[in-house]
Order: C-alpha cells, then sequence, then structure tokens
C-alpha cells in the first residue's frame, strides 16, 4: 500500500490528476477518473506512422498549431508522428511532464484542448490510472524539446463510454499536438546557487543535487519557537503564491531525535500538492519561495500537529519538525 503523505493537513495522498490541457470548462479529476476506469484491462497498442492530419499553421515548437481534420478512417492503434526533435532531457513513464498542448476530435476539428491561448501549460504525470493511456504510451521515450503530433483512439482514451463532460463519444478518436517543454522524475532535485548556512541555530542541509536526500544536521540547541524558512539552495523560478500547487521532493525528520518520519526520496516519487493542502507551516514556509530552490523549514508544533500528530507516523505530540524541501515545479 502507497503510504500517506504526512505533510497533508486533510487530504488523500495521489494528488495528480489528469490536467485538461487548460480547458477550463473540462473536469479534470473526471478525466482521470474515466482513464483510470479500465487501466490495466487494456493490452498497449502498437505505435503506427499514420495516417495523421496535417499542421498547417503554426509551425513551431511552442507555437499555437492549427491542425486539419482528420481524411478518412483514423487508425485504430496509436499513430505517433515526432515533428520537431528536441535534444532535451528523454521522458520515462511514470515522468511528470511540462507541455503546451492542443487536443481535438478526428472528424470534426473540435478543440476540445488548448493550453497555448491560455497560458497554462499542461502538467501531468505519465502514469497508469494518472492521465489517458495515450498520452502515455505516445510521449514516453519522446526528449523535452520535441513536438509530438499523435492520435489516440477510443481504446486507449476513453473508452467506449466516452467522456460527456467533455463532449467525446465512444467513437471518437482524439488528435493531439504535445509541445514538451519539460520532464521531472524521482531523481529530480533543486537547481541554483548555493546559499550560506551561518546560523548555527538552524538545521544545515546538504547541497547535493544527485537525486539523493540531503543530510539534516539538527542543532545541539532547542527548537525555535517560530517558523524558520530558508534558502539552502536558491532557484532562479518563479515565487510560489499560497494558493499554487507544487511538485516537491522532501525529507522531514523530528527535532529531538533527528529521526526521518517521511521522505519521498524512500518512496522514489516526487510529491504534488496544492499549498492549501498542507500543514500551515509547510503553506506558510514555501509562499514566496523560488521555484529550483532547496528550502529548509523548521515547523513549530503550533504549525504542525500540535497534540495530534498522526496515528503510526512516530511524530510524537508538540513535536517540532524539520524539513528540506525541493521546489521542483510549480503546476
Amino acid at each position: 500500500m502507497r503510504r500517506r503523505s504526512l505533510i497533508l493537513a486533510a487530504v488523500p495522498a495521489g494528488l495528480v490528476t489528469l490536467a485538461a490541457c487548460g480547458d477550463e470548462k473540462s473536469d479534470s479529476s473526471k478525466a482521470s477518473d474515466s482513464a483510470s476506469s479500465s487501466a490495466g484491462a487494456t493490452p498497449p497498442p502498437k505505435i503506427v506512422d499514420g495516417p495523421l492530419p496535417a499542421i498547417t499553421a503554426g509551425v513551431k515548437f511552442d507555437e499555437k498549431p492549427t491542425v486539419a481534420k482528420g481524411s478518412g478512417e483514423p487508425s485504430d492503434q496509436l499513430a505517433v508522428k515526432t515533428v520537431i526533435a528536441g535534444s532535451g532531457k528523454t521522458v520515462a513513464e511514470n515522468d511528470y511532464i511540462q507541455a503546451n498542448c492542443l487536443g481535438q476530435v478526428w472528424d470534426s476539428a473540435k478543440v476540445l484542448l488548448n493550453t497555448y491561448d491560455t497560458k497554462k501549460p499542461l502538467f501531468t504525470q505519465l502514469a497508469q490510472g494518472g492521465t489517458i493511456d495515450g498520452w502515455r504510451y505516445a510521449l514516453t521515450g519522446k526528449k523535452t524539446g520535441s513536438r509530438v503530433l499523435f492520435s489516440v483512439p477510443p481504446t486507449w482514451a476513453f473508452g467506449k463510454d466516452g467522456d460527456a463532460d467533455t463532449g467525446i463519444k465512444g467513437t471518437d478518436t482524439l488528435v493531439f499536438v504535445f509541445d514538451i517543454q519539460d520532464t521531472f522524475n524521482a531523481k529530480s532535485s533543486a537547481k541554483g546557487k548555493d546559499v550560506p548556512q551561518d546560523d548555527a541555530a538552524v538545521p544545515k542541509v546538504g547541497t547535493n543535487t544527485d537525486g539523493k536526500a540531503p543530510t539534516i544536521e539538527i542543532p545541539k540547541s532547542g527548537p525555535p519557537t517560530e517558523l524558520v524558512s530558508e534558502y539552502v539552495i536558491e532557484g532562479d523560478g518563479p515565487k510560489l503564491a499560497a494558493d499554487d500547487t507544487v511538485l516537491v521532493q522532501y525529507k522531514g525528520v523530528v527535532w529531538d531525535t533527528g529521526k526521518e518520519f517521511d521522505s519521498s526520496y524512500s518512496r522514489s516519487s516526487l510529491t504534488s500538492f496544492s499549498l492549501q493542502q498542507v500543514v500551515k507551516g509547510w503553506a506558510q514556509g514555501l509562499t514566496g519561495k523560488k521555484v529550483g530552490s532547496r528550502v529548509v523549514i523548521v515547523v513549530p508544533p503550533s504549525l504542525g500537529y500540535g497534540d495530534s500528530p498522526p496515528s503510526g507516523s512516530g511524530i510524537e505530540k508538540d513535536s517540532t519538525m524539520v524539513f528540506s524541501v525541493d521546489i521542483i515545479a510549480k503546476v
């Protein structure tokens, strides 16, 4: 059983659902449920060259494409074409990706999904049950900087029932263009410049960026009574707002013992959550910090779990918690 992340205030783990490519009218959680309902029951598709409709305008990477209506019968397998071959990191299954994308129906060219106009790239995990299988199979193995054009028949999209909320029928083949901007996985780390850790009263955190958990050295003095949040590595990305959703690597220890009680590293999986869904110390400690950074956060009991720590967590009542947090991306 997947261990529940202890940083969450009162919500279940597994927060990442199918992102709906910037279409404000779609319901991403319902799309994820529909996509995952048959996960594991359908064999992988064959990857074929076509047929595929043409991109008639917007041919550059990250430029909004115009895609023609499909001609004739689409393939009953997964037709995939790398239109622009990138040279960046290779996308692996279970990676989180950031991409601009456009999706439409083969027969009508009706646009269903579009991030180019909303200026909000798609952010989703290419995992079984995390998104439609067609995305997972078409994009795994591609490199960042690539533009990928592909068609997904119902079998690897929403099945014979379709998705009523987005107007997708059970017979619809879908066409997508993805401009893959970045990919993230369990080896992702902070990227930036090391910041001097001169305050002897603040835990010292390791600065390794090899995807392994950093060390956390607890001072011999007593814990602070107020929240502490300081850069260990300062990135150059955008600052987080109080209502942002983030993708992180983290490790948590108890001040009194130095014992680890929770870690995304030990699960070999990044964690995504809204800053409105976590304990107050996390929300306040990360707000205003830059993407790409590693931050040390010392959470006093009043901003953590107080006298009601999660059962079986290894956290005693009124414990001060210490976290190292790598802010991988803003979702």
